[in-house]
């Protein structure tokens, strides 16, 4: 709170680890610190400190010394934001790739075992009779567990001798792996289960931690991982995100299945233990309402790395022709992704471009759009915002030659939303694409691929992977609450990133993508009020426009498979003056609106940065 009365929000980093550390710049007039804290969260404020500019400048030079002279440039001309921002992105993040150190540095003892032991959990570990030494090791760190509700059943691969039987029999049951069987064979009645592979190594209050998040209303918890290699391999996942799950599997160990989830599950033939556990996860991903999944943010298992890289390709295929789906699997360039069936016939496409002269962008746009695009039933929406060029409304006047173009004018100031609103409102297709004129099209496919996903029914919005002209991200999806309200992630990163777990070679799900390039279905647009051209009628309108949609139950996806170069936005300039002011009261009545998710964006884990855009740790 500052003494005019005014307040900032900071979200603190998440506690993975133990305990967490957040550096934050404290203006002149500050008046007074508020915590928002969730009682059952166990948070202990354990120590504050207070670090002069001098301290934390010096840092930034030693650290990263190319960010220190703008530091200062900001400092210097009062921008208290930016200089706060690069001082902390500077001093107060850390690569994944030095995530050893990053997490010694905020290691803490065990929590404290939730009250109740609860249900009893059957573990199940397949293993292979070479793999004894790993088996050994796992099942130490289950003796270690403060929770004793659970038993262990190993099952072996072919059977094992005594002497390893002897030295074994104290951490549980073992079996033959039951080809033949299903998996509620080796479940014993238990009613709620789990996998691990040999060498995996749980945190002591893992399943103490995971059995508390089991209830009635939950069937699937997973919680986050270390794989063992040099370096450590964290792998902070997001909330239940299905695409992502099913594609790249991120959901990992450890887990639990319970419920009706878990009864489902229990009918599944068993089969070869590798092949099985592919397979139960694929179908696990398929079937879990994702109402009744949770995330446990904690890294709760140091888990092995697979000796061989399973064929996720052949599960999927497996799945997608147990479940009836339409969907196909595709590779390309070694990534697994699906292809989803266009509605036949094809939908006619309404993209809608909103523009104002600068003929070198709208002949771009509209030459992409109508000659550079294989989709072939569309039409091209102009919302001209009072064009004064002579040279512009020439080019008008020869789009209309083509049946499938029309002008709509706009003659009111400058508001995107209601732009976009007026396009929408003369649209005749079933799905409308916002696009923005300065946007290029680099590939032909790329409309297909954002129609394929909007005709899918759990899908709202489809946003498309957009390239600077230097081919670095621009767009790679949106994060609520990065930058303090919301920001895309990994922008300006190479083009070609693969992203945390995967996620930027897959089309997945994300909290939001920008309007630059939105595909949506027009019954939809219309079901929440298109965008708020009141509330936003410039700034984080899109966003909004997505997070209105999710709150309907409808889903937002990035796809890389459409691919397009956002040219003007590489160079333009923050708003400064009259316009930053204009951006400063949007950007706070989003906040505003959508505070629980610019608190905890879901698909997005809470030990990543909001201050950077990179997927670094806070």
């Amino acid at each position: 709170m500052r003494a005019d009365g005014s307040a900032q929000d900071f979200v603190l980093p998440g506690i993975p680890e133990g305990r967490a550390f957040w550096l934050g710049y404290l203006p002149p007039d500050l008046a007074e610190l508020r915590l928002a804290v969730d009682a059952r969260s166990g948070f202990v404020l354990e120590r504050v400190g207070l670090r002069r500019h001098a301290s934390v400048f010096a840092e930034c030079l030693a650290k990263r010394p190319l960010r220190a002279g703008p530091a200062l440039y900001h400092f210097l001309r009062g921008d208290e934001r930016r200089f706060r921002d690069i001082l902390r992105g500077s001093c107060a993040v850390t690569p994944l790739s030095d995530y050893g150190a990053w997490a010694e540095a905020r290691a803490r003892g065990s929590r404290a075992a939730p009250a109740g032991q609860g249900e009893s959990i059957r573990l199940i570990l397949p293993a292979a009779p070479a793999e004894h030494p790993l088996v050994a090791r796992t099942i130490e760190s289950l003796r270690a567990q403060t929770s004793t509700a659970w038993t262990l059943l190993v099952a072996w691969s072919e059977g094992v001798g005594e002497p390893m039987h002897s030295a074994l029999d104290e951490g549980g049951l073992h079996r033959v792996w039951p080809e033949s069987g299903r998996l509620g064979d080796l479940l014993d009645g238990a009613g709620i289960a789990g996998f691990l592979a040999p060498g995996d190594r749980l945190a002591d209050d893992a399943l103490a931690q995971l059995a508390a998040g089991i209830g009635s209303d939950v069937e699937l918890i997973y919680a986050d991982e270390v794989v063992d290699a040099a370096p450590p391999q964290p792998r902070l996942k997001p909330d239940w995100s299905p695409d992502l799950a099913l594609l790249e599997g991120y959901q990992g160990r450890p887990i639990l299945y319970a419920g009706a989830l878990l009864a489902r599950l229990a009918e599944r033939p068993l089969g070869r233990p590798e092949t099985f556990l592919l397979d139960l996860s694929v179908a696990a991903a398929g079937m879990a309402e994702p109402s009744r999944v949770a995330h446990l943010p904690r890294i709760l298992c140091r888990s092995a790395a697979p000796a061989v890289k399973p064929d996720r390709a052949a599960a999927l295929e497996r799945h997608l022709a147990e479940t009836g789906s339409s969907a196909r699997i595709s590779v390309r360039d070694g990534v697994l992704d699906f292809d989803w069936p266009l509605p036949d016939p094809a939908p006619l496409v309404s993209v809608i471009i909103p523009s104002k002269d600068r003929l070198d962008l709208i002949a771009c746009s509209a030459r992409g759009v109508l000659q550079e695009t294989a989709y072939a039933p569309l039409e091209l929406i102009i919302v001209d915002n009072g064009s004064t060029d002579a040279e512009v409304l020439a080019h008008y006047a020869g789009l209309q030659a083509d049946p499938r173009v029309r002008i709509e004018p706009f003659p009111a100031p400058f508001n995107f939303s209601a732009m976009v609103n007026a396009g929408v409102a003369v649209a005749r297709g079933p799905i409308v694409v916002l696009l923005n004129n300065d946007v290029a099209i680099l590939q032909e496919g790329w409309l297909d691929a954002l129609v394929r996903q909007a005709s899918r029914p759990e899908v709202g919005a489809v946003g498309a992977k957009l390239l600077y002209e230097n081919g670095s991200l621009q767009h790679g999806g949106v994060v609520v609450g990065l930058g303090g309200r919301a920001g895309h992630i990994l922008r300006r990163r190479p083009g070609d990133a693969p992203g945390h777990l995967g996620r930027m070679r897959v089309a997945h799900e994300v909290s939001a993508v920008t309007a630059a390039c939105l595909a949506v279905r027009r019954e939809l647009y219309d079901s929440v009020g298109g965008f708020d051209a009141e509330a936003f009628p410039i700034d984080f309108n899109d966003v909004d426009f997505c997070l209105r949609l999710g709150a309907a139950g409808h889903k937002t996806i990035w796809t890389p498979r459409a691919v397009l170069s956002h040219l003007e936005s590489v160079t333009r300039g923050p708003p400064t003056g009259e316009e930053r002011l204009r951006f400063e009261r949007e950007g706070d009545r989003f906040a505003a609106r959508w505070r629980d998710i610019v608190r905890h964006d879901p698909f997005y884990h809470p030990a990543l940065s909001l201050t950077t855009f990179g997927e670094e740790l806070e």
